[in-house]
């Protein structure tokens, strides 16, 4: 096994593929990072057990400036390997294989590194009767970005640490909430794309990883079994594990209607939650307080050890009952954060019930934050 390629190409493959990638695995052999070289292209892979990513490197791609001497594989460490290609002097460098030694030559450096071989690389999933779809990846990161931030980070709840896709139509819908707040997305695939009805649930860091690797792509397919998701775009292939189980039924927890509204510039809501944070931070419980009376808002923090802050709002328009309520700031300024939206609708019914944040103007749900309040009393 031979070949020489351009350093920098091959270094952001490494990086992407190295995501799949931990150092905490019970597996040795994941710590590495398999190469494979056939005839027209180098096909690197890189597994966890949860999440693989497979990134090929064709020799038809001018980019690459790959050239091939003879086929071959192994697999090598995967940190110590990338570290080295990072630091080689020259812009293009040579990989060659003795036996589990792999030569890495470039400029006037050399390394050596032992490697193990390729066939004792864990085999990728196959996939059985799967359900496939396009979408386009600008609406899969969008989908990603505006859900994950309310899965659960606690184990002992799994399946809350996913993000529930269901699919019907040309619709899906994606779901996370970690009993404290709850995020939703809806999304219409373009053209006339359709899909049969599915339901599962997709670990959020398998997706926070498969975001990162979306920016630039323009089209993904999807493919689904009964245990394995697969995505498919450019020149990577992103396996990831299902989390087994039903999700909480989440459509019962959407308030129907509102007693008390208030719409509002998002910038606005979130410097002066920015700001309240600062004391609400210092407190064990981390709590601000939304007061709303005779069509007047204001939010206030309170810390007994450092002080107080209250700052009224400046809102575009308040309808509905008067209404105290508390909440965790963090989990409001995440909200604003991914709705991206110049204004957003504050949806209260009463202090004890959750609340929901949208776009100004929607209607049907499709962007929708949900936040619980917090009891002060």
């Amino acid at each position: 096994m031979k070949f020489t390629i351009n350093r920098q190409a091959f270094i952001k493959a490494l990086n992407d593929v190295a995501r799949a990638i931990s150092s905490k695995t019970t597996i040795p052999i994941l710590t590495n990072m398999k190469l494979d070289l056939q005839e027209d292209q180098l096909v690197l892979t890189g597994s966890n057990a949860d999440i693989s990513i497979q990134m090929t490197l064709t020799a038809e791609d001018t980019a690459n400036e790959l050239v091939i001497e003879s086929t071959g594989g192994i697999t090598l460490p995967a940190t110590f390997f990338i570290n080295i290609v990072k630091h080689l002097p020259a812009k293009d460098m040579t990989l060659s294989i003795e036996g589990l030694q792999a030569l890495i030559t470039s400029g006037s450096a050399s390394f050596k590194i032992n490697g193990q071989p390729s066939s004792a690389y864990p085999k990728l999933p196959e996939l059985s009767e799967t359900k496939s779809l396009k979408i386009s990846a600008a609406q899969l990161i969008e989908l990603i970005a505006q859900t994950k931030i309310s899965a659960s980070t606690q184990e002992s709840r799994p399946i809350l640490t996913g993000i529930h896709l269901s699919l019907s139509g040309n619709q899906i819908k994606a779901v996370t909430t970690d009993s404290h707040r709850l995020s939703q997305r809806i999304i219409t695939l373009v053209g006339s794309e359709t899909v049969d009805d599915a339901s599962v649930i997709i670990p959020a860091k398998a997706f926070n990883e498969l975001q990162s690797l979306l920016e630039g792509q323009n089209v993904v397919e999807v493919k689904l079994s009964a245990n394995q998701a697969v995505f498919i775009f450019g020149n990577t292939t992103f396996y990831s594990r299902l989390l087994e189980g039903n999700y909480p039924e989440t459509d019962r927890l959407i308030p129907s209607e509102a007693n008390t509204e208030l719409e509002i510039d998002a910038g606005v809501l979130s410097g002066a939650i920015d700001r309240a944070s600062l004391l609400s931070h210092e407190s064990r419980n981390n709590v601000v307080l939304l007061t709303i009376k005779d069509q007047q808002a204001e939010l206030s923090g309170n810390s007994q050890e450092v002080g107080q802050v209250k700052e009224a709002l400046a809102a575009n328009k308040i309808t509905g009952d008067d209404l105290e309520i508390s909440f965790n700031p963090d989990y409001v300024r995440d909200a604003l954060r991914v709705l991206q939206g110049k204004t957003v609708e504050l949806k209260f019914t009463t202090n004890l019930r959750p609340f929901i944040i949208i776009p100004e103007g929607e209607t049907d749900n499709k962007q929708l934050q949900l936040v619980t309040p917090v009891r002060t009393f």
